[in-house]
């Protein structure tokens, strides 16, 4: 029985040392977008993972779009993932160069293919306020949480990964109407082109 209670103590441990570093990371992010220092903020960002994060969002909302009125058909949702997702995935590309992801960040405006859409910002967050940090984050898998930029979910979020020596921005939870508004701004690109 002693084993299971220190072994249930040092698990509560580290995860505790892992939020707390996630929030020193944060506080890093949040500087370097304050400053306008898109190269840092650009070597504290797993792009892949963003552009992914932000793709999938995207199709994910346009599925559930042409799927109000009827079901959707496999063929469908097939090209949805493939060719709307290339779509998706040209649209998020324009947003992740250094200044453009700093901006969106720190306006929390995000233009994409002629449409804007609005977030929390991220410099909102003081990570000063420790404890206050520590209750926007919540994990999502073993190495990676969820902060959330507002004091409800809706208000958007960024995810960060745990990688190598440190976490990486990995994700950016856009507002629901904020991922519809592209969505369909995706809907209006696919027409355009095919």
């Amino acid at each position: 029985m002693r084993w299971f209670g220190g072994t249930l103590r040092s698990h509560r441990w580290l995860r505790d040392l892992c939020r707390v570093s996630a929030v020193a990371s944060v506080g890093g992010l949040v500087g370097a977008v304050r400053t306008g220092n898109g190269v840092d903020v650009l070597a504290r960002t797993d792009t892949a993972r963003v552009r992914r994060s932000l793709v999938d969002q995207i199709v994910g909302a346009y599925l559930k779009q042409i799927g109000r009125d009827r079901p959707v058909k496999p063929l469908e949702r097939l090209a949805a993932n493939t060719y709307g997702a290339s779509i998706a995935d040209a649209m998020i590309g324009q947003m992740l160069t250094p200044e453009n992801l700093t901006a969106a960040l720190d306006k929390g405006v995000i233009s994409v293919g002629g449409a804007e859409v609005g977030m929390q910002r991220l410099t909102e967050i003081d990570t000063s306020k420790v404890l206050e940090t520590l209750r926007r984050i919540s994990p999502t898998k073993p190495v990676e949480f969820l902060i959330r930029l507002g004091k409800i979910e809706d208000r958007g979020g960024v995810s960060l990964h745990f990688e190598g020596n440190g976490w990486k921005l990995s994700g950016i939870q856009l507002p629901k109407a904020a991922v519809q508004l592209l969505a369909e701004n995706l809907v209006k690109t696919k027409g355009r082109s095919g």
